[in-house]
């Protein structure tokens, strides 16, 4: 009875930590598939508003704060000399041109008597001179400033928004509301917040359910000796299998992320940056790989969910479902063909542990296929930088898949030990 008691309250300690982790994956898996909407390449590098928000940005900026050098005060001089030189010039021209009336011919003679246009054109350099410093004044750079911005804010309000356009702000306002916030930058922070925090929770019950395991195993060790315990024991050690097994299967197993960190580049003189351009997410269970491909119209699909479906899971569960059979049953039920086939044999058709290598193997092949590809999208040059990153990871439910599967096998080989019925 305390045996039994000891280990119904582990069982339940067990039950919560596999509870909590599932919700957690879950949690984990909607937080990051947001987070990866929001900041997907989509709305960001390859969104036509988005550049039309920077570039607004660049030329407010370079409006606001306009400041002429040497070098442009120069050749600004230039070019204003010239001008005056080219009105002086045309004037001239029009002096000179014969006048058909007694008015005109007074007006060329008072202009001839009184203007000195070698005079004027000497001065040239002096009139550019003050026509710059006026430009150069705050309070007339401030008003052409205005003047520029104002003609500017009416072409960006007179840009049509499409369908498109309006879609993408209702889903930003829809993902604002949800995480109550009011900016991309505060709804990135609280979402990487959330995402930490759910991090370090997942794997503290992980770790917890681990624990339970290592318990249950240290007490087969004392009790080795205590045969009348044995069969009790048994039966309470497969009911941790089988939440080892229903929570290796629903949480999320590996998640494939890929992105551009950093986009730097200098543009009008000025830096434009996007961070965190999301290539690719998705994130799966078992479960959730079973429920897409036998979701998919092709034959074939549907084959292999079946596939994984039967060996991974179906088998599993008949394994240990048999193992209790055969000890507990009576021995012309333990010595069924069936029961004895499931308890001892059925482990070359199991897939458990050909998924655990399968997808051990995928994320190292995976791994190394995004690094070297994403590789090759690096930049660093004086005026562009771009570093992708591959956060492709093994999550919690992969341990705990792990684990049942060498666990399983642990529970086989002490069935052929304390079973009173034959196991061959």
């Amino acid at each position: 009875m305390i045996l039994i008691a000891g280990l119904l309250v582990l069982l339940i300690a067990e039950s919560f930590f596999g509870y909590r982790l599932h919700e957690l994956s879950a949690r984990q898996e909607m937080i990051k598939a947001d987070h990866a909407q929001v900041n997907s390449i989509t709305y960001g590098l390859l969104s036509v508003d988005q550049w039309q928000d920077e570039i607004a940005g660049v030329v407010t900026r370079q409006v606001k704060h306009f400041k002429l050098t040497k070098l442009q005060k120069k050749e600004l001089q230039t070019e204003i000399e010239e001008v005056l030189y080219a009105l002086i010039a045309k004037a001239e021209a029009m002096v000179e041109k014969k006048p058909k009336s007694l008015a005109g011919k007074i007006r060329k003679l008072a202009v001839k008597t009184f203007v000195n246009t070698d005079k004027i054109k000497a001065g040239v350099p002096a009139m550019a001179r003050d026509i710059i410093a006026k430009a150069d004044n705050p309070n007339q750079k401030a008003k052409l400033s205005d003047l520029a911005m104002s003609k500017f804010s009416d072409l960006q309000q007179a840009k049509p928004i499409d369908s498109a356009l309006r879609a993408n702000h209702q889903l930003f306002d829809k993902m604002y509301h949800k995480y109550r916030v009011t900016t991309t930058p505060a709804l990135n922070s609280k979402l990487d917040h959330l995402l930490t925090e759910i991090r370090t929770e997942m794997y503290r019950y992980c770790f917890l359910m681990l624990g339970c395991i290592v318990i249950v195993l240290a007490l087969w060790w004392f009790l080795r000796k205590q045969v009348k315990l044995h069969a009790t024991l048994f039966i309470l050690s497969l009911l941790f299998a089988f939440i080892l097994l229903g929570v290796g299967l629903s949480a999320s197993m590996i998640e494939v992320d890929c992105r551009i960190s950093t986009l730097d580049f200098t543009l009008l003189g000025e830096h434009v940056l996007f961070k965190d351009q999301v290539l690719f997410y998705e994130s799966k269970s078992i479960l959730g790989v079973v429920e897409v491909l036998i979701k998919q119209p092709a034959i074939d699909s549907i084959g292999v969910g079946i596939l994984i479906l039967s060996f991974s899971i179906l088998f599993p569960v008949l394994k240990l479902s048999s193992t209790g059979v055969h000890l507990l049953g009576r021995k012309s039920i333990a010595e069924n063909r069936i029961v004895k086939y499931f308890a001892f044999q059925s482990g070359k058709w199991s897939m458990a542990d050909v998924i655990v290598i399968a997808i051990l193997m995928t994320y190292i092949g995976l791994n190394g296929l995004l690094n070297s590809q994403l590789a090759l999208l690096n930049i660093r040059s004086q005026d562009l930088t771009l570093i992708s990153t591959n956060n492709t990871a093994l999550q919690p439910g992969y341990i705990i898949f792990i684990s049942f599967v060498l666990y399983g096998l642990i529970l086989s080989t002490i069935l052929k030990y304390i079973t009173p019925n034959d196991a061959h």
